[in-house]
């Protein structure tokens, strides 16, 4: 096994806001797709970790429970920075984790507790 995670979803409650709001914070386009419900896919390389905002499958946005780490690049000050004028609020700022770099946490503006990673 090389990841822990092979895949993750972000309920929203308003999809085309929600996939706004991640397209303005990692400065990127997610991908939309329909099917039985609505999603649309972070970018990532083959081989790599994948995910998604999703709305209409029964997931409902929660700031309790399990949560994502998102990849916050060279330096996760970047998109952090975005969060609050996407819509979002920024709940615990970049903060060091030691040798394991740094992360941060905020609120989607679905009510998604979401964090970021990076190394520096």
């Amino acid at each position: 096994m090389s990841n822990a995670i092979n895949w993750f979803e972000i309920p929203s409650t308003n999809f085309e806001r929600a996939v706004k709001f991640y397209n303005e914070l990692l400065d990127t386009q997610l991908q939309p797709m329909e099917m039985e419900f609505k999603m649309a896919f972070f970018p990532y390389n083959d081989g790599g970790v994948g995910g998604c905002v999703t709305h209409g499958n029964g997931n409902k946005p929660s700031q309790e429970g399990t949560f994502a780490y998102l990849n916050g690049g060279e330096d996760l000050s970047i998109p952090l920075g975005r969060v609050e004028k996407a819509g979002g609020k920024v709940l615990m700022p970049k903060t060091s984790i030691g040798e394991n770099g740094f992360m941060a946490i905020f609120l989607d503006t679905e009510g998604n507790r979401v964090a970021f990673h990076s190394m520096s």
